[in-house]
This record gives C-alpha cells, structure tokens and sequence, in this order.
C-alpha cells in the first residue's frame, strides 16, 4: 500500500502573548519573567495516512487536530519533525483562503484552480461545472469581498473538489451553509473517497464522521491517544465503551 500523507515526529508551539500595561511589563522584566507563554499545540505526533483511506482527526477544542490539517495542508511548518504528502493536496483549511477579494468569483476560480496545481486549459473545460456545483451563478462576476461566508464556501468547495486531488483536507467547513449543500458536499466527498482518493477531515459533527470516515485519530493536549476506527473513536470523545 503506497503512502499518501507521513507524519513525523511533529511538535509545533505557539507563543501566547498578552496585553499587559508598561508597569507590567517593567516589572515583569526587572524580576526577570516571561512576558509571554508557550503553548504546545502538538507534541511528537506520528501517523500514517495510506492512499483511499478517509480519516477524521477528533478531539475537544484545544486538542491541536486543525494545527496538524494546517501542517499537512503546507499552511505552517512544523517546529520539529516532518511532513510528508505525495500527489495533489486540496485543502478546504478556512473559508475563502486562497481568494482575492478585489477580484470577482470568475477570476477567483481560475486563480484558485491555479493555486491548487490545475492547468488553465483544464479549469476552462470545468468551469461551467464548477460554478453550476456552487449554485452561485448570479454573483460569479461579482467582486467576492461581496460575498457572504455561504457563497465562499460553495466556490471554495467546488473549485477544490473539481481539482481532482489525490489527497482533500476538510477543517469544519460543512459547518458553514444551509443543509442541502451541506448534503451535496459529503455525497461529492463520498464520491471522491469512492474513486480512491485520501481524505482527512476535521469536524465536530461525530455522526457525520462516523459515516464519512472509516479510521478515526483523536489527539489530546497535543498527543495522539487513539488510533483506530472511526466508530471506536467517536464512542472514545463520548465517553462510551470502546472495542
């Protein structure tokens, strides 16, 4: 089985800084403290993601399963540690990254497309279809810092899922919308995981996770603490019998 996405080692910290007034500040350098802490959002994480396998990275707020989507997506780099992805990555980290807002949703696709490894030739043989999928053909000429969050989402998800990816990344966008898109989006990601291609998917939505993803990893306070089933998993985060 070849290897779609290896994790490494991965440890990734933030400083957190905070406002404080200059004689906090003062003082705070005068007995030698620090002004600002560090938080561990990942520590020492290792996995495996084999080409066609769907996974949902869990766990409560805090846990640092967007930080990892956002390393294996290429957003951040890792502290320590390596990454590594084989073939076409889409990503869906955040709503309407990667789009300019001083240009309109036509333009916006093509740059996208581009942005996702898509030549132009091919995202003119798609484009019909990738706006029809959006449902926003009224506003495709639009400028889209016009757009609500439900229009950036449905062009976003459409020029990645029409992209062809070898490997998608999904972080709680199908939050976002009404219920038949959201409908519409997991019956295409369904699709894709169907053709083979490698899913990892981060969502608070446990029944659609379990549904979407056969494996599932849940990170606590940085660190890997299950790795197994989807179903297993979720039963973990609810506290519910595992195996």
């Amino acid at each position: 089985m070849t290897t779609s996405i290896e994790v490494h080692g991965v440890t990734k910290q933030f400083l957190l800084r905070h406002n404080r007034s200059l004689k906090e500040l003062a003082m705070a350098r005068v007995r030698r403290k620090p002004i600002s802490d560090v938080f561990l959002a990942l520590d020492d994480v290792t996995f495996d993601v084999d080409d066609g396998e769907s996974v949902a990275l869990l766990g409560f707020n805090g846990s640092g399963k967007s930080t990892l989507l956002k390393l294996i997506s290429g957003v951040m780099r890792p502290d320590r540690g390596t990454i590594g992805t084989r073939g076409r990555v889409a990503g869906l980290i955040e709503v309407g990254a990667g789009f300019h807002p001083d240009l309109t949703g036509r333009e916006n696709v093509f740059l996208n497309g581009a942005i996702l490894g898509m030549e132009e030739a091919a995202l003119k043989r798609r484009f019909d279809e990738i706006v029809g999928f959006s449902e926003i053909e009224r506003f495709i000429d639009t400028e889209v810092k016009f757009y609500s969050s439900g229009m950036f989402l449905r062009l976003a998800f459409a020029v990645a899922v029409h992209t062809d990816p070898e490997v998608f990344l999904v972080d709680e966008i199908l939050a976002v919308g009404d219920e038949p898109f959201q409908k519409k989006c997991i019956a295409r990601i369904r699709e894709l995981t169907d053709e083979g291609r490698t899913l990892v998917v981060v969502s608070h939505d446990l029944d659609m996770v379990a549904g979407l993803c056969r494996r599932g990893v849940v990170l606590r306070s940085g660190q890997v603490v299950h790795d197994g089933t989807s179903g297993d998993a979720v039963r973990l985060l609810r506290g519910e019998p595992v195996g």
